[in-house]
C-alpha cells in the first residue's frame, strides 16, 4: 500500500468535497462525478505542491 502525507490526504479529502458538492470539474470543463478521478485529481494537485505521493504508476 503506498504512503502518502497527511497534505496529500486533506488535499483528496477536499477534491472529494468539491465532487460532492457538484464543483470539481475535469481538465475538459465537464462535471466530474467518479470518486475514482476526484482522487486523481486530488493526488495530481498535491504532487504540484510538492507533497510526498508516489509517481505515478
Amino acid at each position: 500500500m503506498a504512503k502518502y502525507s497527511e497534505k496529500a490526504g486533506e488535499k483528496v479529502e477536499e477534491t472529494i468535497d468539491e465532487m460532492k458538492e457538484g464543483k470539481l470539474k475535469s481538465g475538459s470543463g465537464k462535471k466530474v462525478t467518479s470518486r475514482k478521478q476526484a482522487i486523481a485529481i486530488g493526488l495530481s494537485e498535491a504532487r504540484k505542491e510538492g507533497a510526498k505521493v508516489p509517481n505515478k504508476g
